[in-house]
């Protein structure tokens, strides 16, 4: 998990670039903050990945905040004015986003530090890949392996998960949370369809009023995710 925090002045603004990063695979959103000042003593006892900060803000704006800041975070500048590109290009930050900006536009800035980040983490000695075809699961006392291509959905119920395969007339059910199971699933063939639901693309079959349909069980995309999800139907739509 990358952990993250976004920093922003503005309440509308720090609550959209906080549901961003809460539905985005891969990112833990670890603290949100409408002061830089808080953030600088919250990230003096936490490790941080990543940072969405906002560029004009009162006492320490997002250029002094990100210059005072040890080498170490990405930073990604967040503003309405686009007279600050050549300061985020001086501090070397991942990207601008200039505001209002979409979940599109935020998500490749995302990819940008993501790929920073693990080639970073690929030089550090002790550093253990995870594996990219199965994961193991912790089930009825058991922990047992669960092949990322056998998966067809998973349904979330609180503390729970329930992960359906291929071939097993019953799910697996596991206690874990649908944000930490999703982040171990690889973004490119699973994805977050509804707040309660991740289905394996690979395995879709039929789509019918924007419902997912695995045999007798449909499953709902929800407003939150359908512009995502309708974006991979069109990308791969004859």
């Amino acid at each position: 998990m990358i952990n993250t925090i976004a920093i922003d002045d503005e309440p509308l603004a720090l609550q959209l670039m906080a549901g961003y990063i809460e539905k985005t695979p891969g990112l833990d959103l670890v603290g949100k903050f409408d002061n830089p000042l808080d953030a600088v003593d919250f990230m003096a006892d936490n490790s941080i990945d990543l940072i969405f900060v906002d560029i004009q803000m009162p006492d320490l704006n997002g250029i002094e905040f990100t210059r005072s800041i040890k080498k170490g975070p990405k930073v990604v500048f967040t503003t309405a004015f686009e007279k600050y590109a050549l300061e985020g290009f001086k501090l070397d930050v991942v990207d601008y986003l200039l505001k209002p900006f979409s979940y599109e536009e935020f998500f490749n800035a995302v990819q940008k530090a993501l790929r920073l980040i693990r080639l970073e983490r690929k030089d550090e000695p002790t550093q253990i890949e995870a594996n990219s075809e199965f994961l193991f699961l912790k089930s009825e006392y058991k922990i047992r392996r669960i092949n990322f291509n056998d998966i067809l959905y998973i349904e979330g119920l609180k503390d729970y998960v329930k992960v359906f395969l291929k071939n097993d007339a019953k799910p697996i059910l596991s206690l874990t949370s649908l944000k930490q199971l999703e982040a171990k699933l690889p973004a490119v063939t699973f994805m977050r369809v509804h707040r309660s639901f991740i289905v394996n693309l690979a395995k879709i079959d039929t789509i019918e009023r924007s419902r997912i349909v695995f045999g007798k069980v449909y499953i709902p995309v929800s407003d939150q995710y359908k512009e995502k999800f309708q974006e991979f139907v069109t990308k791969n739509f004859l």
